[in-house]
């Protein structure tokens, strides 16, 4: 279970339509993008709603939804670092607006799924998807973070300090700009999230060996 700040995030159908959303609209923007042999510095995928990590491959973020959704999934509590919190922001951004401009698209990445939706995929939806985050008690960190990028390394940490961001806590940001490889533990992660038929599809668009 994430907590995030004082709060822990709810294991509700909610979080389940943000997450699956998220991951089969980039899953598809991948495959689109290797059929027309696509510029291999394209951004685009789910975590380009968080400016800091418009960068991150479409595949490594794919990664990051599975490793977030595994540590929501758990039992057990995990505080949610910032790339988690970043996650679930972009998945619901992303799904509330699939939602509201695309509601046939979003029904059909529910079905089939391992958790039996019964929502309407509307307008509403899409709000309650928004406030999913929004209702959160974290700090929106992520979402900042872009502003000291072209700052010297002194000046960006007296800021951070000064307008009370953790530079220690950014780390996590940081690492997830370095990825590029999937890991070894992103087939698990889908557990619950994915069926297997749906996962050996992911596995043969991403190319996993």
């Amino acid at each position: 279970m994430l907590q995030i700040a004082d709060t822990k995030l709810p294991h509700t159908v909610l979080c389940y339509v943000a997450f699956r959303a998220a991951f089969h609209d980039t899953l598809e923007q991948i495959a689109v993008h290797d059929a027309r042999d696509g510029d291999p510095h394209a951004r685009f995928g789910f975590l380009t709603e968080v400016p800091f990590l418009r960068c991150v491959p479409a595949h490594v973020q794919l990664d990051l939804l599975a490793e977030t959704w595994s540590r929501h999934a758990a039992h057990d509590p995990h505080e949610a670092d910032l790339v988690d919190e970043a996650v679930l922001y972009a998945a619901c951004e992303t799904a509330g607006r699939l939602c509201a401009e695309e509601p046939e698209t979003v029904a059909r990445y529910l079905m089939g799924g391992p958790i039996d939706v019964t929502l309407a995929v509307d307008g509403l939806l899409a709000d309650e998807l928004r406030a999913l985050h929004l209702n959160l008690a974290g700090e929106g960190d992520f979402l900042t973070v872009s502003q000291f990028e072209d700052l010297p390394p002194k000046e960006g940490r007296a800021l951070k300090i000064k307008l009370g961001v953790d530079p220690e806590r950014l780390d996590s940001l940081f690492e997830a700009l370095g990825r590029w490889n999937l890991s070894a533990e992103f087939l698990g992660n889908l557990s619950g999230l994915m069926t297997g038929y749906e996962i050996l599809s992911a596995v043969n668009v991403l190319g996993v060996k």
